[in-house]
């Protein structure tokens, strides 16, 4: 196994929105095994406990992105299920099991993809693109 810490986290909507989740702490864990299974733990303030339960409740697998590390790398993709919600003081821990989504990574189309749907063009969109580059600002999956 293989443990790594997290430092970004958004979950994927029905619609194929992403919404950030602002992590107080996170862990990765690659169990390495043949199923190719991970479990993801979320440190998160618990005002997101509600949004999580909803989730949970619906019982089906759903998308998620993390960066993993360094802020500078690229969104991993995972299709996971919460697997538990525990209180901790004024945060909850999130327990996600899964696998990884795709091995190819599409993230520089994905940011193509939002910063036209945003209007840009031309310059503007050059610029923006290397901006956004820099940052590893989260991207919308549709």
């Amino acid at each position: 196994m293989k443990t790594f810490k997290i430092v970004a986290l958004q979950v994927i909507d029905e619609q194929k929105h992403a919404k950030n989740i602002p992590l107080t702490d996170g862990l990765i864990i690659n169990k390495e095994n043949e199923e190719g299974s991970w479990i993801i733990e979320a440190y998160v303030a618990d005002r997101f406990q509600s949004y999580f339960e909803s989730i949970q409740e619906e019982n089906t697998p759903f998308e998620i992105r993390v960066i993993i590390t360094h802020a500078a790398n690229d969104p991993a993709p995972f299709t996971v299920s919460v697997h538990s919600i525990r209180p901790v003081k004024d945060h909850i821990s999130v327990l996600f099991i899964g696998r990884l989504s795709k091995r190819r990574n599409e993230y520089l189309e994905l940011l193509l993809d939002d910063l036209i749907k945003e209007g840009l063009s031309g310059e503007k969109l050059l610029r923006e693109f290397k901006a956004r580059m820099r940052m590893k600002q989260p991207v919308s999956k549709e």
